[in-house]
C-alpha cells in the first residue's frame, strides 16, 4: 500500500486516467479498488451506488461487486484520491499493528463470504502487490518484483498450478510437468499427476517430466494473473518435451478471477 502511495502521490491529474493491464480500469480505478477493499477490511459499510449499464468489462456478479468501490470514485480528483489513500493506510496500519485475533478467526470476505483472517490477509497482500505491478506497468516504473508481497503472490499462484495442469490442460495420469522460473523470484516446481488424475505440486525435481516450461518471474506472474496472453510473451517462454501439452498449459494459465 505504501509503495502504491509513493507511486501515485506525485502524479499529475492526467496520468490518473492512464489505462492499466486490468480491462476497463485506469490508474485511478485500481487505486480506488485498493482503497475500497481495505475499507471493507476495516469494517466500513459498502457504498450505496448504482452502476452505469454501459461498463463493458463488468460481466458477472463478482465483477459488479468489485466495480462498486471503483465507480463511486471515478470522478474524484488526484488530491482527493491521494488523501483518501493516505488516510486508509494510516487506519489499516493501526488495525494490523493492533491485530490480536487468532489467524483462524472468520472474517468478512468479498461477496459476503467468510474467510479465515490468515487467508484474508494473504489474499489481500497478494491483490495489492499485483495491482502495484499493474500501476508500475501503466506508469512505466518497474520495481518491487522481489518485495515480500512478491513471495506471497508466488505461493498463492503456485496453489493454482495443479488445476491448470491436470484439469484445464488435461495432462495424462502418472505424468510430471516442471516449471523452472528465473529472475528476482526464482523457483523450480514439479506438478505430478497421479494414476487417478489428481495433481499435486512440490519442489523436488522430476527425472522424466513430460514437459519442462521455463520463463522469468515477471512473465510467470503476468500469465498466471491473466495480465498477458501466451501469444504475446511466447518469445520469453521456453518449452521442452511435449510441445502440445505445453501449449495447452500456457494457453489457459490464468488462476485469478
Amino acid at each position: 500500500m505504501e509503495a502504491i502511495s509513493e507511486l501515485v502521490t506525485p502524479l499529475p491529474e492526467g496520468q490518473w486516467n492512464l489505462a492499466t493491464p486490468c480491462p476497463g480500469w485506469s490508474v485511478r480505478d485500481i487505486v480506488s479498488h485498493v482503497i475500497g477493499l481495505d475499507c471493507e477490511m476495516l469494517g466500513d459499510p459498502r457504498p450505496i451506488h448504482t452502476l452505469p449499464r454501459d461498463l463493458y468489462h463488468v460481466q458477472n456478479e463478482g465483477q459488479r461487486y468489485m466495480e462498486m468501490q471503483v465507480d463511486v470514485r471515478r470522478h474524484h480528483t488526484a488530491p482527493e484520491m491521494t488523501s483518501e489513500l493516505e488516510y486508509t493506510i494510516i487506519r489499516r496500519s493501526r488495525q494490523l499493528r493492533n491485530e490480536s485475533r487468532d489467524p483462524s478467526t472468520k472474517v468478512r470476505g468479498p461477496l459476503g463470504t467468510e474467510l479465515t483472517l490468515e487467508l484474508a490477509s494473504r489474499t489481500r497482500a497478494f491483490d495489492v502487490w499485483v495491482h502495484e505491478q499493474d500501476l508500475r506497468t501503466a506508469l512505466q516504473k518497474p520495481g518491487n518484483l522481489d518485495s515480500p508481497g512478491a513471495y506471497v503472490a508466488r505461493d498463492l499462484l503456485l496453489q493454482g498450478l495443479p488445476k491448470v495442469v491436470a484439469k484445464k490442460a488435461g495432462a495424462p495420469a502418472n505424468s510430471a510437468v516442471v516449471f523452472d522460473v528465473s529472475g528476482p523470484v526464482e523457483f523450480l516446481r514439479t506438478v505430478r499427476v497421479d494414476a487417478e488424475g489428481r495433481a499435486t505440486v512440490d519442489s523436488a525435481p522430476s527425472l522424466g517430466p513430460l514437459v519442462t516450461i521455463g520463463m522469468d518471474w515477471d512473465t510467470y506472474f503476468r500469465l498466471a494473473c491473466g495480465r498477458v496472453t501466451y501469444a504475446s510473451v511466447k518469445d520469453r517462454v521456453k518449452v521442452e518435451g511435449d510441445l502440445e501439452l505445453g501449449d495447452a498449459i500456457l494457453g489457459d494459465f490464468a488462476v485469478t478471477p
